[in-house]
């Protein structure tokens, strides 16, 4: 069994990082004229997700990693609000990939969330 020496180690660190280039490919296909609008919202709300958990575990504590985690799950949801509101605008097509890694990346985030709340 392998301990986890940093946050990189993290499998859920990992899946929001390979989250954040899936959704930098998928906004290069959307309009132009999106770039300061949803393109700019859908890529500081990813980019937050990896970040977050990275600044929690630099804390060093196990509230204000809760905390962080929190807010990265927060970042997740508002992550999968604007993908559904991307398609439903008909600015792509496909990518399941990115939906699924969704739903994988929240039950990642809330098993560890648990976990630590039972460790108090």
């Amino acid at each position: 069994m392998s301990s986890i020496k940093s946050y990189k180690d993290l499998l859920v660190w990992q899946k929001s990082i390979l989250l954040v280039k899936e959704v930098y490919q998928l906004t290069e296909l959307f309009p132009a004229d999106e770039k300061f609008g949803i393109i700019s919202q859908i890529r500081r709300a990813v980019i937050s997700i990896p970040s977050n958990i990275a600044e929690g575990w630099g804390r060093m504590s196990r509230k204000n990693y809760i905390q962080f985690l929190r807010i990265a799950r927060g970042s997740l949801f508002e992550l999968e609000t604007q993908i559904i509101i991307s398609k439903e605008l008909k600015y792509y097509t496909g990518y399941e990939n990115i939906e699924s890694l969704i739903v994988e990346v929240s039950k990642m985030l809330n098993s560890l969330i648990r976990k630590l709340e039972e460790k108090n």
